[in-house]
């Protein structure tokens, strides 16, 4: 299967201590960060749950200097908050958030589609026609890949444009939903839609109807908004109800908090 790829320049962040994990790759901290973000992106560690540095780095076995800079790099990524004399705590679910980012998608992605039409600068999409717009057998079959090719699409329509801050900025806001997006390819029928709605949208750019476009990726981000909102809510529901039935056999048995071990 062909696939999309998009260099994004990351900027640093002057008030962080470094860059960032994408710049520590294979450091300490860089692996303990790792393993939260998947926690949390599992369910693993529910949201509103507390901790400390210190519950962390026995878990993990490591000293507190590496688990600190994690939490640093997602604090500012907006998984975690730090409160004063009470530790860390997972960031409660906040739906109006992950609405206003969506809504930032549209904008940016709308007005990609506007200055690509108006630039007849469609032949940069070709690449995303030769992955998506494709007879069902070339498709690939493999919702992971598939999520991963569904990014690269929309940060595609971006770079299109030549518009490197833009290009940055909507990195910014892929990063801060991944943690429910990824959810959108746990049914097939998504699968399917993605490809007919990513074929459909690229068609539209190809005619130069920019309106007919706009209105697709509009409908495509909010489908795709929807359906990860359903099913953020029922991994919730069932994550809170494993959660009980492990505290109430830690509780009996004395042991450490299941979803920390």
């Amino acid at each position: 299967m062909k696939t999309a790829t998009i260099d994004v320049v990351e900027t640093a962040d002057a008030h962080s201590r470094e860059l960032g994990p994408a710049s520590s790759a294979g450091s300490l901290a860089a692996q303990i960060y790792a393993r939260l973000k998947a926690d949390i992106f599992d369910f693993r560690l529910l949201p509103g749950d507390r901790f400390s540095e210190g519950d962390v780095a026995t878990r993990m076995q490591v000293s507190r200097t590496p688990v600190r800079q994690a939490l640093f790099w997602l604090q500012r990524e907006g998984y975690v908050e730090v409160h004063f004399k009470s530790g860390w705590q997972v960031r409660e679910f906040d739906f109006k958030y992950f609405e206003d980012l969506y809504e930032i998608r549209i904008m940016m992605e709308s007005a990609a589609i506007a200055r690509l039409v108006k630039e007849d600068a469609v032949d940069a999409l070709m690449p995303l026609r030769d992955i998506w717009c494709v007879a069902p057998a070339q498709r690939e079959p493999e919702p992971a890949r598939v999520a991963a090719l569904d990014e690269a699409f929309h940060a595609g329509l971006i770079a299109a444009t030549g518009n490197l801050e833009m290009v940055r900025m909507h990195f910014d806001v892929t990063e801060r939903i991944r943690i429910i997006r990824r959810l959108d390819f746990t049914k097939a029928p998504r699968v399917l839609a993605t490809y007919e709605e990513h074929a459909a949208i690229l068609d539209a750019i190809q005619s130069k109807d920019a309106s007919q476009a706009q209105a697709r990726i509009e409908a495509h981000i909010k489908q795709s908004q929807a359906e990860v909102k359903q099913i953020t809510l029922h991994m919730l529901h069932s994550a809170r109800e494993r959660f009980d039935s492990l505290a109430r056999r830690d509780l009996t048995s004395g042991t450490f908090p299941g979803h920390l071990k």
